[in-house]
């Protein structure tokens, strides 16, 4: 692989970090209700949900998936059964103050919940999947060395991490913070129901 294609592809993916979807949801959600060390773990998580895909995407998974096509159907109705899920979950708790969001099950009360949420909700969606499994395959030759294959899951996890870290910095400021404070029903209501309508689209699409 050339450095002008590695680098052609950093480039893609991080495009595809910065595109709006369930991780940067629950980044920005997390940022604004539990501060920038919650939302880090978050990014984290989010960050090695994306390494999972795309070494599955180098060991031949789309490839999988194009032979047994059922298989990516289950995966997106449970994935999009569990988005929808926790967008449930913000709608009932949107009423709740923020001090009583300790039983808010979409909340993580830890760094590792944090991360363990960033991680699921990465795997939930399983459009990365189909977008490693397309630009892998066409642009990581078979014979590609460890080490940049290596370097290329290093350039994945670091786009993904960083970005979702800076949605997390900039929901997490206090001006940020006290709008939420105010606004806290309908805003935890509008993140409900666009997730929700992602979680639809991810099962019926």
């Amino acid at each position: 692989m050339t450095l002008a294609a590695f680098l052609a592809l950093a480039s893609v993916q991080l495009m595809a970090a910065i595109s709006p979807g369930p991780a940067v949801l629950m980044t920005a959600r997390t940022g604004v209700t539990q501060g920038l060390r919650m939302g880090v773990w978050m990014a984290a998580g989010i960050g090695f949900g994306a390494v999972f895909w795309a070494v599955a995407a180098l060991f031949g998974l789309a490839v999988l998936f194009k032979v047994a096509p059922a298989a990516l159907t289950v995966l997106k109705i449970v994935g999009g059964a569990y988005l929808v899920w926790i967008a449930i979950q913000m709608w009932r708790h949107a009423k709740e103050p923020l001090s009583t969001d300790s039983g808010d099950s979409t909340l993580p009360q830890s760094g590792p919940a944090a991360l363990w949420k960033g991680i699921t909700t990465q795997l939930a969606n399983p459009k990365p999947v189909v977008f490693f499994g397309a630009v892998f395959a066409g642009m990581v030759p078979p014979d590609t060395p460890l080490w940049i294959k290596g370097a290329l899951l290093c350039v994945v996890f670091s786009t993904d991490f960083t970005w979702n870290v800076i949605v997390a910095r900039l929901f997490s400021f206090d001006r940020t913070r006290a709008a939420y404070l105010n606004l806290k029903t309908l805003i935890d209501r509008c993140f409900g129901g666009v997730l929700g309508l992602l979680g639809l689209k991810v099962a019926l699409t």
